[in-house]
């Protein structure tokens, strides 16, 4: 009876051992297999510079949508000039008793850096996009605001235009939003007939406007080459290569990301009150 019972002692414990051993290893393995699990990526930014804002408009456009007012480019405050640049410029036509024609442009750009918290550039830039967008169909004071699609103008464009009643006149505003890829160009196209002019038509500053556009979406294109770092290779943020592993390249996209209606960048609703100034 007693040897009996210490074999069965014996053999209750090897179990228990041989249970343990196995527990142990499935929770290695479990650990180990967690552990192994890759990182979380997104995909980089396809484009990684922004053009020179005051020079990549053709002269010959600006001649034509500022009248005189070529040589008046203003570049805005940038505390990073690949993410964040903006270029204004203005100009009055004095027709003597007639009155005069006033015009001013802005043009505003944002480039957003991958990273892997608030995802790829392309998806903030598409976020961003939509906002101003809306930004510019709400302006207050707005009257006769209608909005369109663009074509030719980067991934996707919508041009807003309204008309904004100041003491010196009418002022036909137009806003052309556009992405490509990771980047938002906001243009402001306003004019208006002082001192008795007639105020412009706003179908030819909306064509105006839509034409500028274009040519800033053309000149960020060239800027980054064919089509950007990976705009064809979809490479993620793990590659040597990646800018959007967080780290320096999250530096770069936070100004962009978080204070994206601010600093250097003029929203649609700010742009009509300062132009009439």
């Amino acid at each position: 009876m007693l040897t009996a019972a210490a074999c069965s002692s014996s053999s209750d414990s090897g179990s228990d051992d041989a249970s343990g051993t196995a527990s142990a290893a499935a929770s290695g393995g479990a650990s180990a297999s967690a552990s192994a699990s890759p990182s979380p990526t997104v995909r980089a930014a396809a484009y990684g510079k922004l053009p020179d804002p005051c020079g990549m408009l053709p002269k010959k456009t600006l001649g034509e949508l500022v009248p005189g007012g070529e040589k008046s480019a203003k570049a805005g405050t940038s505390s990073d000039v690949s993410t964040r640049a903006s270029c204004s410029w203005n100009g009055l036509t004095n027709n003597g008793v007639k009155g005069s024609q006033y015009r001013w442009l802005n043009v505003s750009l944002l480039r957003f850096e991958s990273d892997t918290a608030r995802g790829s550039g392309e998806a903030q830039a598409r976020e961003y996009y939509g906002k101003q967008v809306q930004d510019a169909r709400s302006v207050s004071g707005a009257r006769k605001t209608s909005s369109q699609p663009v074509s030719g103008a980067g991934d996707e464009a919508t041009a807003v235009r309204y008309d904004l009643k100041k003491k010196e006149g009418t002022f036909k505003q137009q806003t052309v939003v556009a992405r490509v890829e990771n980047v938002v160009v906001t243009l402001d196209y306003n004019g208006a007939g002082l001192a008795g002019d007639k105020t412009p038509d706003a179908e030819a500053l909306t064509k105006d406007a839509v034409r500028a556009a274009q040519e800033a979406v053309a000149s960020v294109k060239t800027v980054n080459g064919a089509g950007g770092a990976g705009s064809s290779g979809g490479s993620d943020a793990s590659s040597p290569s990646g800018k959007a592993s967080g780290g320096a390249s999250g530096k770069a996209s936070a100004p962009a990301s978080g204070s994206a209606s601010a600093s250097a960048t003029t929203s649609p609703s700010e742009s009509a009150s300062k132009s009439a100034r």
